[in-house]
């Protein structure tokens, strides 16, 4: 509970203090920060990009985490079930590898594989295409995948453990009463690791709304502000713009964006707990 209080409450109680000033990165508003009440949260809705920031946050949410590592991370457990051991080691090595690089690291990677003269335009030139500039044409696409790739292992190491969890026996007996490999994922095994799918859910949606250093990498939030998710743009405008306050605003309603999913999914697995 201590531990709890001082790295989990204390920065979210500093952060709503924080928003309700006028606190700045340097002069005099840095070391005298007046209050101003709920002025950077009406600056903040008034402002024409927050729902594009929040859309585009969202959007990055559901397409690497929701679908790309979960959907790609659960393929690729049940592959390694059914494929030979050499392979799904190896494989396993190289996706695994991913993951465990800094994310600045994946980062630098991602930036130069997908830049406009970068490993993958070099790999379409060869066989004579002409690839856009992805991360001024794609940005948004590009960090999805970018993301997807880095953490595409956790979601295959947890789901993984979960499949060798379900009785050998019980698949079995359905192969015996003539149920094929979709309809058996679909009917026996699916709802036996569903409890394990909501809180891999919860845990990838969280790790993806905070990324912020592939992003800022990758395309710093542009084109314009085409790739700008809320972790960016709180990070612009408190250390690129020197608001304290109203990058501080934009973190709550991040936090409120994290606590709507997260409550979404305890009440999935709560369901899902009481369904067994």
């Amino acid at each position: 509970m201590g531990l709890l209080l001082l790295f989990l409450a204390g920065p979210i109680v500093w952060a709503v203090a924080g928003s309700l000033t006028d606190r700045a990165l340097s002069g005099v508003r840095a070391a005298r920060p007046e209050f101003v009440g709920l002025q950077n949260y009406e600056r903040l809705f008034a402002d024409p990009v927050l729902p594009l920031s929040v859309m585009l946050t969202v959007v990055f949410v559901v397409g690497s985490a929701i679908i790309g590592q979960n959907v790609l991370g659960m393929l690729l457990a049940v592959l390694f079930r059914s494929g030979s051991r050499v392979v799904a080691g190896a494989v396993g090595v190289v996706v695994v590898t991913a993951w465990v690089l800094p994310e600045i690291v994946a980062a630098f990677v991602s930036y130069a594989f997908l830049s406009a003269d970068g490993t993958l335009n070099a790999i379409l030139a060869a066989v004579g295409v002409d690839g856009p500039n992805w991360l001024y044409t794609f940005p948004l696409l590009a960090i999805i995948l970018a993301n997807t790739w880095r953490g595409t292992a956790f979601s295959m190491m947890i789901y993984r453990a979960a499949l060798d969890d379900v009785p050998p026996e019980v698949t079995e007996s359905a192969m015996i009463d003539g149920a094929g490999g979709w309809q058996r994922f679909r009917s026996i095994t699916l709802p036996m690791i569903r409890s394990t799918v909501f809180t891999n859910l919860m845990l990838t949606t969280l790790q993806t709304l905070s990324v912020f250093t592939l992003i800022w990498v990758m395309t710093k939030g542009g084109p314009g502000e085409l790739s700008s998710t809320l972790p960016v743009l709180a990070y612009a405008e408190a250390f690129s713009f020197g608001d304290i306050g109203y990058g501080n605003a934009i973190a709550i309603v991040m936090l409120a964006l994290g606590a709507v999913f997260s409550v979404g999914y305890v009440v999935s697995l709560r369901r899902a707990g009481a369904a067994r």
